[in-house]
């Protein structure tokens, strides 16, 4: 399960070479976070024919409005009445410099790319009081995440973005991708002895 990630300002320079334009919040916008359900973040959606930028709240309302629903499982979202219409007509792309999963004695461990910057994990969104919210798709865990946990985000190729986004009748195939491996670090606690 992802429930926290990171973005920085190499997230915001990747963001701006795919939306081909100048978002002005992400300009002012100093990154270099971490993201918690029910944060406002960077999102791509679909314009007419390309990517562009939205700022959007993590996490659906959670049911009789306690916390928030912010992962669904690939393999079950087109079932789920809550999540079908978003996954069928509102895909999107959530960009990170990494996400961190927590092992089984607390530690924290974070997962970024080998090969590039960013991580585009898949997501999709819904409207619920006036408000686009997303949702971050999980699936199940690639040799990555071994010893750490037995889910992790639904990770895209740089080349798939558009089609994820844009293309309805890729949705299915791309929900049943496995994600590429990750570089795994961890971050240990100093522990004090009194």
């Amino acid at each position: 399960m992802c429930g926290r990630y990171y973005v920085d300002d190499e997230t915001a320079k990747e963001i701006e070479k795919l939306i081909q334009t100048v978002d002005n919040k992400l300009k002012k916008e100093r990154l270099g976070y971490d993201i918690h359900p029910s944060d406002t973040a960077p999102v791509l959606t679909g314009g007419l024919d390309s990517l562009k930028l939205s700022w959007q709240r993590w996490g659906f309302p959670g049911f009789q409005g306690k916390g928030v629903i912010f992962n669904a499982r690939s393999e079950t979202v087109l079932e789920k009445r809550l999540f079908s219409d978003g996954i069928r007509r509102r895909r999107a792309v959530i960009p990170a410099a990494w996400f961190y999963e927590w092992n089984r004695n607390k530690e924290k461990i974070t997962f970024l790319r080998h090969d590039r910057p960013v991580i585009y994990m898949a997501g999709f969104y819904s409207r619920f009081e006036e408000e686009d919210r997303f949702v971050i798709l999980t699936t199940k865990a690639n040799q990555s995440m071994i010893g750490t946990h037995d889910r992790m985000p639904l990770v895209l190729e740089e080349n798939e973005l558009k089609e994820w986004v844009l293309n309805d009748s890729a949705t299915e195939k791309i929900l049943g991708q496995t994600p590429v491996l990750l570089k795994k670090r961890a971050e240990y606690e100093q522990q004090t002895l009194f």
